[in-house]
């Protein structure tokens, strides 16, 4: 399954924020030392996309420049391009001028905005509902700023501009799309004013309700929020997984898609972990590459497959390791002790120095002694699976250790 696309739209004025956006744009304000738009690819790209277009206009060249010299790209190696409209054109008109590089299906962003959603979710709900477009939704109790909705199961029945003030649901900014929408789209104006309300006339837009973290930079007290609300997103507790016996079931050393099922209830557990804000990794002894069975682009194509099924259930792993060594092993490069191998911790300390991870809100789930030990080792705590639904066990270890975005 090829991942989808991701669109951001960058060309906004930013005409409330005054000085601070006069010559630059907002999705390259300064949020704790980065680029806005550094913290939202992040964000993308921790969810496995790496095809990124951002639609830009205004003060374009330092979008170019952006793209060039961007943190988040270059850690995740990002396609990421620029596509510039001549004129100002609205959200719709930007999409428009930007309909030859779009894939079948993408995930449009506003570039000023910050919503924690599970964008594979929203993805999946296009096939579920038949809809040409869903959006992330976020319950607020004052809705006077934002573009407000009436939601029936997850039929979008009403989009209006700009809500009574009261509480309501809003659009957080984030838009699963099929490429039927670019029929839709008009060669200049908004999405928000013409297309949404349309689409929700139709029952074509469906909506996804999260309660993760929201926020909009468009006004100064919200900016200075954001210096210190979003570099604290990034450091999240983490579920750390064994693979064979946790995810899938243990025939022993498997090492090819043919040979691979899934443990009851794994890919709603990754996605229960998802939704809690939490990041998800894999950690794995692989000696059957040591011991000849098969070799390390096995265990990556494996792996692949494993992300593109969890995509399918709206889940994903941030990240992937694995242990090919093994003191009994038979191919040479592979015959040895090492660090990284269960019960020893170098899998999991790996993990937490590349990613922002906070141990004490972390697990990891294990069938293993081994597994357990390599957690107690790491300062993380361990849950052994034993049989039964993943999910199930899954369930009891987040409210062990809560989350930190209030998900859970």
């Amino acid at each position: 399954m090829t991942r989808a696309q991701v669109a951001i739209l960058c060309g906004g004025l930013g005409t409330r924020l005054g000085a601070a956006t006069a010559s630059t744009p907002k999705p390259l304000l300064d949020v704790g030392g980065l680029p806005f738009l550094d913290h939202l690819l992040f964000e993308v790209a921790r969810f496995g996309f790496r095809n990124v277009v951002l639609l830009a206009h205004f003060q374009h060249e330092a979008v170019e420049r952006f793209a060039r010299d961007s943190v988040a790209s270059a850690r995740f190696g990002l396609n990421l391009s620029v596509c510039v409209e001549p004129a100002a054109a609205g959200t719709g008109g930007a999409l428009h001028h930007a309909r030859d590089l779009l894939a079948e299906r993408f995930v449009l962003l506003n570039g000023d905005t910050w919503l924690e959603v599970n964008y594979h979710a929203l993805l999946a709900l296009l096939d579920t509902t038949g809809a040409i477009a869903a959006l992330g939704l976020r319950a607020v109790e004052t809705s006077d700023r934002y573009d407000t909705v009436d939601l029936t199961e997850n039929c979008i029945t009403r989009f209006d501009r700009r809500g009574a003030g009261g509480p309501g649901l809003i659009n957080g900014g984030v838009a699963a799309c099929s490429r039927a929408l670019l029929e839709r789209l008009p060669a200049q104006g908004s999405l928000e004013a013409l297309v949404w309300p349309q689409l929700a006339s139709e029952c074509h837009l469906a909506g996804l309700v999260t309660p993760g973290h929201f926020l909009d930079i468009g006004v100064p007290e919200a900016l200075a929020r954001a210096q210190t609300e979003i570099p604290a997103r990034h450091r999240r507790g983490a579920v750390f997984l064994d693979r064979d016996g946790v995810l899938n079931v243990d025939h022993g050393y498997v090492g090819s898609v043919d040979r691979f099922e899934w443990i009851d209830g794994a890919r709603e557990a990754v996605r229960m972990a998802n939704e809690a804000g939490l990041y998800v990794f894999v950690v794995t002894n692989q000696a059957g590459v040591a011991k000849g069975h098969y070799g390390e682009a096995e265990v990556h194509t494996l792996h692949a497959h494993m992300q593109a099924e969890l995509a399918r259930a709206g889940a994903h792993v941030d990240a992937f390791r694995y242990s090919p060594y093994h003191a009994d092993g038979i191919v040479p490069v592979y015959a040895r002790d090492s660090n990284c191998r269960k019960p020893k911790p170098g899998m999991l300390l790996d993990l937490m120095r590349d990613w922002p991870v906070d141990p004490a809100r972390s697990v990891l789930i294990g069938d293993k002694d081994s597994d357990l030990a390599a957690a107690a080792a790491a300062g993380v705590r361990g849950v052994k699976f034993t049989e039964g639904s993943l999910a199930t066990l899954m369930s009891r270890a987040l409210v062990s250790i809560g989350s930190n975005t209030g998900v859970i």
